[in-house]
C-alpha cells in the first residue's frame, strides 16, 4: 500500500511514542541482515551468540526465517505483523509487550507467519505453541542484546520525539512528515505516503490510534492491529552519531594505523610471523602491537603447536565494523 487516508481527527490525536517491541526488531533487522555501520558493529557484537542460540533453538530458527519476506520475492522485506504491530499503548514496556504477544492465539500467528513467509510452516514450528517460541526468540534478544544498553537508546528515541513535537507545534505536520524516511510525505488531501509499492489507498478509521515511533534501524515499516491502531516506524535522529567515523578519525584515529591494520586482518586467526609479512612491518613491533591489542580485549590468542595465532573478539569486530562504514 502506497498511501494512507487519515481523518483529520485521527491526525490530531496521533502521537510519538517510544517502542521497546520496536527496538527489538530493529536488532532482529540488524543480526539478520545488517546494511550500514551501526547496524554491522551491532551484528558483530552480538552475532556468534545468536547464531550459538538459533543452532540450539530449531523452533526460534524456523520461526525467525519465517518472519521477513525474501527481498526477492513480492513486497521485499515485509515483516510479519506480530513484529511490526502497534504498541499497545504508550509508554508500554517490554514485559508489557512481550505478554501482549504471548497471549496471540496460534492460529493468528500461523495465518501471520504463513503470508509472510507465503509457504506452509516448517516441520519444526507445526504443533508448537507459536507464542512460545516468538516471545522466546525476542525474549532472548532483549536480555542478551538490548538490555543493558536500553537507557541509552530510549533517551536518543525520547530526545527525538522532543525534537519533532516542537517541530509539529511551530510547522504542522506536513514539516514533520517529510523526514520520517524514504518515500514518506504527506502529499494533501487528506492522505499520507507511506512506502514506494504500488497498492490501494487504506482509509484509516477515524477512532482509531496512530503511532509514529523512532526506532534505531535504516529503514521503516508500518504496521497495524485492525481497526484500533496503526503505526509509523522510522529512522531516529542521530542514531549514527556514535559511529561517524569523520568524526573521529576512524579507527586509525583510535588505536594507530598500524594496530588498525593488523585488527583489519584478523577476521580468521593468523600467527605474527604472516602478519608481519603482510603489513611488511618487523616481526617485534607487530608483537608489541599485538600485546597492546590483546590487553585491551579487541583480540585473543592460542597456541597452536609451536604457533601462536591471534584473532578479533566481539569487541575487535565491533570496531572494524563500525570503521567500515
Amino acid at each position: 500500500m502506497g498511501t494512507w487516508r487519515v481523518p483529520v481527527d485521527l491526525l490530531a490525536r496521533a502521537r510519538f511514542t517510544v517502542s521497546p517491541r520496536a527496538e527489538l526488531v530493529a536488532a532482529l533487522k540488524a543480526l539478520t541482515r545488517p546494511t550500514d555501520a551501526t547496524e554491522r558493529a551491532f551484528h558483530a557484537a552480538h552475532r556468534q551468540a545468536f547464531a550459538d542460540m538459533l543452532a540450539a533453538m530449531p523452533r526460534r530458527r524456523a520461526l525467525l526465517e519465517c518472519s521477513f519476506r525474501d527481498r526477492r520475492g513480492s513486497r521485499p522485506g515485509w515483516l510479519a505483523g506480530y513484529l511490526c504491530a502497534p504498541p499497545i499503548a504508550p509508554g508500554a514496556s517490554i514485559q508489557d509487550e512481550l505478554a501482549a504477544l504471548a497471549a496471540v492465539p496460534t492460529a493468528t500467528l500461523r495465518a501471520d507467519l504463513e503470508e509472510t513467509a507465503m509457504r506452509q510452516l516448517p516441520t519444526a514450528l507445526r504443533g508448537a505453541r507459536l507464542a512460545d517460541v516468538a516471545t522466546g526468540l525476542l525474549g532472548w534478544v532483549w536480555t542478551h542484546t538490548l538490555d543493558i544498553e536500553w537507557p541509552r537508546r530510549e533517551r536518543v528515541l525520547r530526545a527525538d520525539i522532543v525534537a519533532r513535537t516542537a517541530r509539529l507545534a511551530g510547522q504542522g505536520w506536513a514539516a514533520v512528515l517529510r523526514d520520517l524516511g524514504r518515500h514518506r510525505e504527506w502529499i494533501g488531501d487528506g492522505e499520507l505516503r507511506i512506502n514506494s509499492y504500488d497498492r490501494p489507498t487504506r482509509a484509516l478509521p477515524g477512532d482509531a490510534e496512530l503511532y509514529f515511533v523512532p526506532v534505531h534501524a535504516n529503514g521503516t515499516w508500518v504496521g497495524w492491529a485492525e481497526p484500533r491502531a496503526y503505526a509509523i516506524y522510522y529512522p531516529v535522529t542521530g542514531r549514527l552519531a556514535d559511529t561517524d567515523a569523520r568524526r573521529t578519525g576512524g579507527l586509525p584515529g583510535l588505536v594507530g594505523a598500524n594496530r588498525a591494520a593488523l585488527l583489519r586482518l584478523l577476521d580468521e586467526p593468523a600467527s605474527p610471523t604472516r602478519l608481519a609479512a603482510a603489513l611488511e612491518l618487523p616481526i617485534g613491533a607487530v608483537g608489541n602491537h599485538l600485546r597492546v591489542l590483546l590487553q585491551a580485549g579487541v583480540v585473543l590468542r592460542r597456541r597452536s603447536g609451536r604457533t601462536v595465532l591471534y584473532w578479533r573478539t566481539p569487541l575487535g569486530d565491533a570496531l572494524v565494523a563500525a570503521d567500515a562504514g
